[in-house]
Parts: C-alpha cells; structure tokens; sequence
C-alpha cells in the first residue's frame, strides 16, 4: 500500500515525499483512512516510534480549515519534548499547505510570546497539559471551536499525574467533537478514561493491547546488588558501538551512576528533574547528535525523548509498574531497526521478570555475563575495524607526513602495531587484567544443600532476612497508606545516596522490610530522627527469634510502634491526641 492510496491530497503527498518516506506504517494505514472519513472517535495502541504522530497528523492537517483563523484541532502531549517533536512532524507534513498555523505551546518557555502567536490565530495548538490549561484561563487559547483533540502518549499523562488537568481541558471544549486517543498500553487507567470521554471508539491495535516491541529483544542479568555497577560496566563494554539509555529509580542513583561513568572514561550523561531546563536541553541535543553515548535517566526525565536508532535500553534495577518497563524498552526496536532491553537483576527481583513477560506477551533470555578475554577481544577487533574504515584524505595531511615518518622512523611496523593497540584499548587490558570476579547468586528454592523448597519461604515468614541482608521494622502500614513505592521514595528522600530495598512484607500496621549489608549504616544514618506527618517514626533492626511466625512477629512489635507514637507525644501538642486515620 502507498500514501496515495490512503486518500491523502496532493501538497501533504509532496511534503510526505520529500521526508523521504516510501509507504505508511501500519497504523498509518489503519487510522489515517478512518479520521479522514471522519468516522468518530478512535482509539490507536501501538508503541512508540510506530509512526503515530503521522497516523493523526495528517488527518488532522487535510481536515483544517485554513480559511478560518480560529484553533480547530488540540494535541496533548505530556513533555515539552514530545511537544516540539509532534509540532515538528506536523510543521514538516504541511510544508506546501498556504495559510496553515501550528504553534506548540509548553512550559519553560516566554508564555508571553506564546499569547502573542495565538492572537495571530492558530489552527492546531500542540501543547502539554499545564501550559495549554494556562492559556486557556489567561483568554489567550480559545478552545470554544475545537473539532479534535488527540490525547497522545496518554498513559504516560497519566503516570504524571495529568488526570485532572485533562478533565479541565475536556471541560473547555465543545461537546460536539472527535477524541482520539493514542497510547503504548491499555491499562485500566487508560480504560477509564477511554468510558469517561470517548464515544463508541473504534479501537485500531498494532501487535497486541500491551505488547512490547516487536524487534526488541529481552534480556536479564542476575546478580547481587553489590555488583549492579561492575555489570553495567561489562555490559557497556561488550558492546563498543553501544548507543543506550540507562534507566534508574531516582535522581540520585542516576547521578551516581553517571558520575562513575564518566570517571571511568565512559561518554554519559545524567538527566533528572533535578537539572535545569536549559541543562536539559543541552544533555538531549547531545545525545541526539551522538556526542553523549550513554544516557542515565530516570524514568520520568526521559519522557518525550525520540531516539530512532538506540541500540540498547538498560535497565539499572527494573521499575516498579510493568507499565514502565513497557515504555522503557520500546524506545530501542524502533523504525523496522532491531533492539535489545538489558536487565539488571538482583536475586529480589527476579519474580518481577514473569509478571513483565505475561504483560509484553515476550520471554527472556537469561544470560551469563562475558567474559574479560572475550570483553577485550570485542574492543580489539572494533578498534581494528574503526582503523579499516577510516577514510585517508591524502591532500590534507601530505604536508605533514614528512614530519610524521621522521618522528616514526626509529619504529618499525610490529611496534608501530603494538603502540595502537595499547593506545586504543588499554584501558580495558588494564581493568580486566584484575576485574573483580562477579558471581551469579542462587536463585531462590532452588538451594543445593536444600531438598524442600519451600523451606526457604518458610524462613522468610519466621523472620530471617536474605543472606546478605538486614531486616528491618518500621511502625507504618497499610492503614497509614505505606505501600512499597511509599516506603521507597520515603527511604531514598532522607537517604543522599540510593537505598536497595530487598524483600517488603506490609502489614495493616507496620511493615519489615530489608536492605543490603552494606547499605545498612547508610540507612539507619538517614532515618535516624525521622519525622512523618508531625510525628518521630523509630526504625529500626528486626531481630526476631527464628522460630517466631509471622503473627508473632507483629505482636512482638507492637511496643515499639506504640513506643514511636510516646515519642511523637514530646514532640509537640498535636501529636500528644490520639492518632487518627486521617493523621497517618
């Protein structure tokens, strides 16, 4: 099938021709005949980098009204990458369309220059939920004639916590009008906001509802979590051409990791919310233009980052939602190019790899790391490469090759040889030459000293922590709304360095949880003295007798949790009344 026969006019074939573009993907085939129809509502699944922003783009462009000056269509999108990505796109398609006006609007931007290019008029507004919200208030964005609104990326808006702020936009439209709504997953977020706003959509899936990349492939690496950075390290390495984005939990972790990158001669970069929009910028167009090699970012920082040619994403530790881990991965495998997801795995999170499995519809691969010899071989043989391809302008460096053979003369070709190769790739000689030994720990159950698997599940109900772990007891449950994200942005808020969290067993009042020993003082350094909602919170070491189950062990808790509320009561006059619910 080709543009043509999609029913796209003329001017948007020229500029699609000039793009360079040969034939539409396959939700350009499915959704571009259906919004030129006008057929109502939509809803498109499909992964990032599949040609979405073309699929309702182009529509949207041939459905314009160029002789009206007013806002006809509204994209929202959840970054001001994206935004200028789609805006971008759409600019390119409409090239050869006269009187055509599309502005994208976002923060961190002079929203006074943004009132000044709707005032001249605007026929579609790409915008980010906050920004398009702002305008609308100021009177600057009329929103009262809009036709269309797409909602693209919309599970990432709502992982962002953009719920309300799309209900707001939805409640400055008119009734009348087409929604179409574009995302990687189907949650049941997305589901819920689908009943809420569409009207018997037409649902167009390309792979299946929750399907990962196709052309990705899924690996995992298991290993103590003492040894995450010495694996990345490897990995990195044996892979020389290697163009990835490293993804970790927090902002402080992905510091962590690019400092030690960068001090170990790597070429990275951070990106966290932590640094300014302007630094931002820059990290992006760096590594876009390939000057950065590896990106460390935390999942929200990279959000709206358009990468086609990403050899690898790496996953530093996996997410907590499967949803991200959807996300993460299908920005490699993109544009009919092949790609690889990398996992670092440590021996508690290895029961999440199933879970992600059934949801991408996709298995695993496990894989044993390489070695030094064949890490070293890899590099010997791309800096051979390199020096193969290496394209001589013998005009340019004749005047200085006098020179050159003089100061070379004394060497012959063997040592001339022996000189690139420890130029080139010494470094790794010299790390691999004594590079710690990193050993796969046992997986659990499946103990050789152990007949009974369920032995060790066992012990960890009676109380005994993971070998090489500490055991940990702090008095908040379920009922003060401390779930596992909780307690890992509560840890690693008081905590400057990132703090692993093993095993997490949440009762209605309290909750164990474990941490590495090596890790051990750095927590017990951060919680020291913690207040939460007004009231010192005592965490402290689990040490419970072997034989003790796990109601006993909640019971033999009890006095230290009331013994946190005695604590709280010196702390001021409201913390001296009776706790409620509502205070947790």
């Amino acid at each position: 099938m080709t543009f043509q026969d999609l029913g796209i006019n003329e001017s948007i074939l020229h500029a699609i021709d000039e793009m360079g573009f040969a034939s539409p993907m396959p939700i350009q085939e499915k959704v571009i005949p259906c919004l030129l129809a006008q057929t109502g509502d939509l809803i498109g699944l499909a992964q990032t980098g599949t040609g979405k922003t073309g699929a309702y783009g182009i529509p949207l462009i041939q459905n314009t009204n160029t002789t009206e000056a007013y806002t006809q269509s509204i994209v929202v999108c959840p970054t001001r990458e994206l935004c200028l990505q789609i805006a971008g796109d759409m600019t390119d398609f409409s090239k050869f369309i006269p009187g055509i006006h599309i502005l994208p609007v976002y923060g961190g931007a002079s929203i006074e220059r943004q009132i000044q290019a709707l005032r001249k008029g605007v026929h579609i507004i790409i915008a980010t939920p906050g920004r398009l919200i702002d305008l609308w208030k100021r009177g600057a964005a009329k929103l009262d004639k809009v036709s269309s609104i797409v909602l693209d990326e919309a599970d990432e808006m709502l992982n962002m916590g953009f719920s309300e702020d799309i209900e707001l936009i939805f409640s400055a439209i008119p009734e009348e009008h087409t929604t179409l709504l574009f995302s990687a997953t189907m949650s049941r977020e997305i589901e819920k906001i689908a009943r809420k706003y569409l009207r018997n959509p037409q649902e167009i899936v390309i792979g299946s509802r929750n399907e990962g990349a196709e052309k990705v492939n899924h690996e995992f690496y298991l290993v103590h979590a003492s040894d995450k950075y010495a694996t990345l390290k490897r990995i990195v390495d044996y892979y020389p051409r290697i163009y990835a984005i490293i993804f970790c939990r927090t902002k402080i972790e992905t510091q962590e990791v690019a400092d030690k990158l960068i001090q170990d001669g790597y070429n990275a970069e951070p990106l966290h919310g932590d640094l300014s929009q302007a630094q931002r910028d820059l990290t992006m167009s760096k590594f876009r233009r390939h000057n950065t090699q590896l990106l460390v970012a935390t999942d929200v920082a990279a959000r709206g980052l358009d990468v086609d040619d990403l050899t690898h994403v790496i996953n530093y530790g996996l997410p907590e939602d499967i949803e991200n881990y959807t996300h993460r991965s299908g920005r490699t495998g993109r544009a009919g190019k092949k790609g690889t997801s990398i996992s670092i795995v440590h021996l508690r999170e290895q029961g999440k790899i199933k879970k992600i499995e059934k949801e991408i519809g996709k298995k695993f691969v496990k894989k044993s790391l390489p070695s030094p010899k064949d890490i070293c071989t890899k590099q010997l043989f791309n800096a051979i490469d390199t020096l193969e391809r290496i394209d001589v302008d013998e005009e340019a460096i004749e005047p200085f090759l006098p020179e050159v053979f003089h100061k070379l003369d004394w060497l012959d070709k063997e040592d001339i040889i022996k000189r690139f190769v420890t130029m080139e790739f010494g470094r790794f000689l010299e790390y691999y030459a004594n590079a710690p030994h990193i050993e796969e720990p046992k997986a659990n159950g499946k103990r050789e000293d152990s007949g009974k698997p369920h032995k060790k599940k066992q012990n960890k109900r009676n109380g005994i922590a993971e070998e090489g772990y500490v055991r940990y007891f702090i008095p908040l449950g379920k009922k003060d709304k401390l779930y596992p994200r909780e307690l890992l942005t509560l840890l690693n808020k008081c905590s400057r360095r990132p703090i692993e969290v093993g095993r997490i067993d949440l009762m209605s009042n309290f909750a164990f949880f474990e941490v590495p020993e090596e890790q051990a003082n750095v927590l017990e350094d951060a919680v020291d003295g913690i207040v939460i909602n007004g009231k010192r919170v005592v965490i402290e070491r689990a040490n419970v007798r072997e034989n003790m189950a796990g109601e006993d062990e909640g019971r033999h808790f009890k006095k230290h949790r009331e013994k946190s509320h005695r604590h709280a009561g010196t702390d001021s006059k409201k913390s001296r009344r009776k706790p409620s619910n509502k205070n947790r």
